[in-house]
Parts: C-alpha cells; structure tokens; sequence
C-alpha cells in the first residue's frame, strides 16, 4: 500500500518499488512509529478531529500494534510495504477500518519520520550511554586491581618511560569520559520534536505542540518548520561521537593486541574472546580485539556517507534523505557490541606482572631519570641530555641497563655523578618521581582512580518509555521473590508517567510509581532497586522524591506497607493500624504471595493535618 497513489494513473514498477522501498531497514522504528502516533492521536482529540470514542478505538489498536511488533519485529520488514508508516497505517485500517485514515490529519511523512528517527537515535544513544560508563567503571576496576604493576610506557612504538598500568587504564577513563560528554551533549541537542511540522511548512490545526513534545519525553518543540523536516544534524553528530569514540576502541584494541603478542608478552586475553587456528593447534588470537580494530572502519564510512548525503541538499525534505538510516542503524549497534567487547577483553584479562617490569627496566627508560639527576647537579637540562645520550652508548656497548654502570664508568662520561645516581635509578623512584598532576606516580593515579570513583552518581527523575525494560525487569524481579506484585509491560508502557526511577552512571537501577485513584487516593507501587547495585541510598531518595511529588498534588497522609520500619522510621513515618487502609488498596493484597501470612508494618507520614488523601507504598530494600 502506497500513501501517495492518487495523483498517478499506474504504480511503480517491480524494480523501482525496490530501489524506493525503505520497509526493510526502516521497520526497526516501528516501535517509535506507533509511540508517535498514539502522541498525535491524542493532539488530534485536543483539536476535535477525532472524538473520544475515536481516540479510544485507535490508541487500542495502536498499543495492540505495538505488543505484536514487540513479538516479532522481523515479520514487519518482510510485510511488502514501501516504509514503515504505510506498514503501521495498512495494519490500523485491518483493525478499525477507515477510521485508521483520519490519523494522519495534518501531519506529513516528513516530520513522522523526523519523529521516529529522533525517538530510535534516542533511545539508542541512552544505551550507548550507559555502556559507554560500564566499560569506564570496567577501566577503573582493572586500574584498582593492577595498582603497582610497572608497565613500559612507549612512543613511537619505543620504548620510553615506565608508567603504572593503572596509569594506562585511566589513559583511557579519560577518553571515554570525552566519549560520554560529547554523546550526552548530542542527546540533548537532538531531544526536539519536529511533530506537527507537517510537510514543510507547519500544520493547519492548532496543535498545541509544546505539549505534544513533552508527551513524547522531548525537551522542547522544534521552532522552525523547514528547518525541523530537513534537520538530520542529530545524525551526523551521533556518527562523529561514534567516530571518535572508536578510535579510542580501536587504539585500545591496538595497545592490547601488541602486549598479547609473543614478542612482548605482557598480557593474557581470556578464551571467551579469543579464537584458535584452523592448522596451528598452538594459536591463540586476538579476535575480538581485531574485529573492534576493523569495524572502526565501518563507522567511519558511514559518517563520511551522511556528510556527502546532506551536501548541498536544498531546503526542505528530499529522498536523499531516506540514506539517513542505513548508515546510523549499522554504526550505532556496531559501536554498542564494540564497547561491550572491549569490557569483555579487560574483564579477563591477566597482566604478567613480572614480564611487564622486565622490559620497563630494559631499554634504558630511566635515561630521563639520569637526565633529571644532572640538573640537579647544576649541569644544564640540554647538556645533561647530551651526556646521558653518552652513557647511553656506554650501557648499549657492556649489554647492560644504565644502573648496572659502575661508578667510575659513569664518572669516566661525567665527574659529578656520585653514589647517589643508584636510588634515582631504581625502577620505583622513576614512577614516584611523576608527582606532578596527571603524572604516574602512584598518589597521583590513586587520586585519580578515586576521583573516577566519585563521579558515580544516583539521580533520580520521572521515567521515560525508554526506561520500560529497565523497570520491568526490576518489577518482574522483586515480583518473582514474593517482594512486589506483578504487573504486564503494557501496563508500565500505558502508566508511564506515574513512574520515577534512578539512575548510577546513566543506568537505571531502581523504580517506583505514584498511582492516582479515581477517588483522590494515591498509592506509591513497584518500588524496587537493583540488588547487584552498590550505591547506597536509592531507596531513601526515591521515597523523597515521591514524597515531594506528593505535596506538589497536594496529598496530605502517606502510607507504607514494609517489612523495613526502621528505614522508614528514620525518614520521619510512624506507625499505623492496618485497618486505616482503605479497602480498595486493600483488594492488592488478594494478589501478594504472603497474603496469608503478612508481617508488613503500616506507617503513615503526614504531609498536612488534614489527612484526607494516602499513599500505600510495599517498599522493597
């Protein structure tokens, strides 16, 4: 089915069909497709386009829609359609008939799919996101662990200084910190709703459009029609963080691959991401590390692909535009399996300690150190560079390191030189002597290491559709342990904006949701934390979170059911009878696994002294 077949006489023919079809990779935004028409149906309600029982009857179809897309997304690029509006618009008139086409009243393919787009390269960047901190967090695991172990820090593939291992691991903190600052500063720039821009030119209805954007979680409305149809910045941003972030990934790669190798030996690769050879039994390669080397290739063509593809592309929207996505829904997921590859690369890893301080004792790397000493001696920086260069040749002649020099072989190239030149020379002081910030003794990695550890945080914030997986595994969780009641992914999808949830290092760990009854009751439900998660402190701020989200409504008495009263007590409840519970939220109870057997305790906090309104909350530590 085609959205467009009146003005032509005859239809496509079977070659251009498929030259113009974009169905089979667009379908990966059916999900977003549906989430925006469900938006835009209610904005028509609002303009009376649809009547209620209108808008009832299509969001119904739509939400089964997007349970069965959910199923079986694959079904939807093999379905025959042009893209994936005409798929979502030929499935709704299955449903509701001709109703299904009075959904796109004054709204355009253009801004639909600038809406999906934005909503998929959201969505995908929050999980590039939260990867891109676990890997960091995998980092600074690794730097704890292996502080002390001495590494030859090289340039020019040379031999140069010793460092701390831990120093290289936070080398790299540093660059993913870069990594999720540009990523978390793209995702804000691409959080605005191009809805309701029609064509090119704005829509004919009085849509209220600000509302429509925070319906859909964006931060504001795009402000400009054109500019909103024709916008694919957010793309080229998206593959430029991609793009660096990969180079880091690969020089990571890199680095790893060489202190793996025979010849230097520094480093086991565990066997879950290594492979063997097909005719050498004894091989043992570096596989994972090689494909994030090689795919970094791939992200950088797509980036250069888009930047062509917007080149001198006049205003507003062109098909051109439709090679927006191939190129975006390969490079995101590939940078994604890269990221967490590299963490499964340094989650096993062995360091050869004993083979890593070897070859930073070898090669002269304390010849800076000798350099060092001489200034302080008066000799001039360049002079003393000179004459270390000589001693250097001295120690290259003997087969020896520059501490293992004699004393008068030294005072032979320089007389001030003294007994005193030994302790400099020693592997240990060469570190200790980086004291300087961002050096590599070990105080300044410590510091470094627990100023990295610092920056994990636990924010807590009203919840998004990006976050129903999040909560529904915390939901089905504590539900499965007898600590919740169950409830259907569908039901989260539909209550979404009753949920609140925090977030540790952009990872959503804990939940909780404010329901309001018919009647003016509220009930605090599904509030869970990820057990795995060690940050402290998420539940106390969830329930001050709803505690504030309740004066806001103006409830007045906050109840909780719990098997904690001692947290609850020091968050200012007291205890109440059960029997103060109305019997609507007592019906819940029917549903709890320990309903013949309850050892809750009630607590109420009052917010004001008429207390005419509650909360009923089942708390899970």
């Amino acid at each position: 089915m085609a959205l467009w077949g009146g003005r032509f006489s005859t239809g496509p023919d079977a070659a251009f069909k498929q030259f113009n079809d974009s169905l089979p990779f667009d379908y990966q935004m059916a999900e977003q497709d549906i989430i925006g028409s469900i938006a835009w149906a209610g904005a028509l309600k609002q303009v009376n386009v649809l009547s209620n029982t209108e808008h009832s009857e299509l969001v119904t179809a739509l939400q089964q829609l997007h349970v069965e897309v959910q199923e079986n997304p694959q079904s939807v690029a093999t379905a025959g359609y042009e893209d994936i509006h005409s798929y979502v618009e030929a499935k709704l008139i299955e449903k509701v008939g001709d109703l299904a086409k009075k959904l796109h009243t004054g709204r355009s393919r253009n801004d639909q799919v600038a809406t999906d787009f934005r909503l998929w390269s959201r969505e995908t960047a929050g999980q590039i996101l939260s990867a891109l901190r676990e890997l960091k967090a995998e980092f600074i695991t690794t730097a704890e662990r292996e502080l002390g172990t001495i590494l030859p820090g090289y340039t020019h593939l040379q031999r140069a200084q010793p460092v701390l291992f831990s120093h290289w691991c936070m080398a790299y903190v540093e660059m993913l910190e870069r990594d999720e600052s540009r990523l978390s500063d793209a995702i804000k720039r691409l959080n605005v709703c191009p809805l309701g821009s029609g064509a090119l030119a704005g829509t004919a209805y009085p849509i209220n459009r600000h509302a429509l954007a925070s319906e859909l979680g964006f931060s504001e409305a795009s402000r400009n029609s054109l500019d909103a149809v024709s916008d694919r910045d957010f793309v080229v941003e998206l593959l430029s963080c991609a793009s660096i972030s990969m180079i880091h990934l690969s020089r990571f790669a890199e680095d790893l691959i060489f202190y793996n190798s025979g010849e230097a030996g520094f480093i086991e690769l565990a066997d879950n991401v290594t492979s063997g050879s097909s005719l050498m039994p004894q091989k043992k390669n570096p596989d994972a590390l090689e494909l994030i080397r090689g795919k970094t290739g791939r992200v950088f063509g797509a980036f250069s692909a888009m930047m062509m593809t917007l080149k001198a592309l006049p205003l507003a929207y062109n098909k051109d535009m439709q090679e927006d996505k191939e190129g975006l829904f390969d490079a995101m997921p590939t940078w994604l399996a890269c990221i967490h590859m590299a963490q499964a690369c340094l989650k096993g890893l062995k360091v050869n300690a004993d083979r890593t301080l070897s070859a930073a004792q070898g090669g002269h790397a304390n010849a800076t150190e000798l350099a060092d000493y001489l200034v302080a001696k008066g000799i001039p920086f360049r002079e003393g560079h000179h004459i270390v260069g000589q001693l250097v040749q001295v120690a290259i002649e003997k087969q020896v390191n520059l501490e293992q020099l004699a004393l008068d072989e030294f005072k032979a190239v320089c007389s001030v030189i003294e007994e005193d030149v030994y302790p400099v020379l020693e592997i240990d002081a060469c570190i200790a002597a980086r004291q300087a910030l961002g050096g590599t003794s070990l105080p300044q990695v410590s510091g470094a290491i627990k100023t990295a550890k610092k920056k994990r945080q636990i924010t807590v914030r009203d919840a998004t559709l990006n976050d129903v997986e999040a909560i529904a595994g915390l939901v089905q969780y504590w539900a499965k342990v007898g600590e919740n009641l169950p409830r259907a992914k569908s039901d989260m999808v539909h209550s979404i904006n009753e949920f609140a949830v925090t977030e540790v290092d952009g990872k959503v760990t804990g939940c909780a949701s404010l329901y309001i009854y018919d009647t003016g009751l509220a009930e605090i439900r599904s509030l869970g934390i990820n057990p795995e998660v060690s940050a402290k402190g998420q539940g106390q701020q969830l329930v001050d979170y709803l505690l504030s989200k309740a004066k806001k409504l103006a409830l007045h008495r906050i109840i909780v059911l719990t098997r904690v009263p001692g947290f609850f007590t020091k968050q200012g409840f007291t205890d109440c009878t059960k029997e103060s519970l109305p019997e609507k939220v007592m019906k819940d109870c029917e549903l709890c696994l320990r309903k013949d057997n309850c050892d809750e305790v009630a607590m109420e906090y009052m917010l004001t002294s008429k207390a005419t309104n509650f909360i009923s909350c089942k708390y899970v530590a």
